[in-house]
């Protein structure tokens, strides 16, 4: 067996017994396997497991990637979405994880209406307030929770976080936590599901697992490091 058959089978195994020991159905956990920097043939070891969800960051490699892979495939993107990239990406991806303001919010929508599409997002909330990462704050988001949920085309179906690194994961658990806290307020708030929540990469997807993620983005410890040289850069 190739040795990222060997990987997937061991973080879809570690995810199970992750959700079993928080009293979660691992069902309810999806993985998503990071694609990117990766070519079309590495994802094509893995699909005979089952797997059919993929992560890419770059929309310039994934509109190269996607049409040489089987239709059935399921594409997120999970990187940081340029305007002038939106109306390339719309057609590509089944859901976007980082939609982290307002404004490229209602940048989708608009395109999404010319396109005749209705793209499905996750809002990306910086929890820890580092001023190196992206996203809303989480005061902030839920001042401007209520517009984003009004935008016509744009579906908002749940939240996306990244922890600060840490040597130890279980340090990610609590903005892990947090997401999830902020989750059930904004549904309280306005009584709308948000049932996704992205949180969890290869170091920390079981502490994530453990506080409620729904998905977890896993590249390295499937395909291994990624390649040093990026064919195509994202112009």
């Amino acid at each position: 067996m190739p040795i990222i058959e060997k990987n997937l089978e061991s973080i879809l195994a570690r995810i199970r017994s992750a959700a079993e020991r928080a009293g979660r159905d691992p069902a309810c956990v999806r993985l998503v396997a990071v694609s990117k920097t990766h070519p079309a043939e590495a994802v094509r070891h893995v699909l005979d497991t089952g797997q059919r969800v993929f992560g890419e960051s770059k929309v310039q490699e994934a509109s190269g990637k996607i049409p040489l892979l089987p239709r059935d495939l399921e594409w997120h993107f999970i990187g940081h979405l340029q305007t002038n990239k939106i109306r390339k990406a719309l057609p590509l991806f089944h859901l976007f994880h980082g939609v982290d303001n307002s404004g490229l919010a209602g940048q989708m929508d608009r395109i999404a209406g010319e396109c005749g599409c209705f793209p499905k997002i996750l809002l990306e909330v910086n929890v820890s307030g580092e001023g190196t990462k992206f996203g809303f704050r989480p005061d902030g988001l839920k001042t401007e929770i209520a517009g984003l949920l009004a935008l016509p085309r744009v579906q908002v179906v749940g939240l996306m976080t990244m922890a600060p690194y840490a040597a130890d994961p279980e340090a990610s658990r609590p903005y892990f936590a947090a997401l999830r806290k902020l989750r059930d307020e904004l549904e309280q708030q306005t009584g709308t599901p948000l049932p996704e929540l992205s949180m969890g990469m290869s170091g920390d997807f079981e502490q994530a697992v453990g506080e409620g993620s729904s998905l977890v983005r896993i590249g390295t410890a499937i395909f291994g490091d990624r390649p040093r040289k990026i064919a195509t850069p994202d112009l």
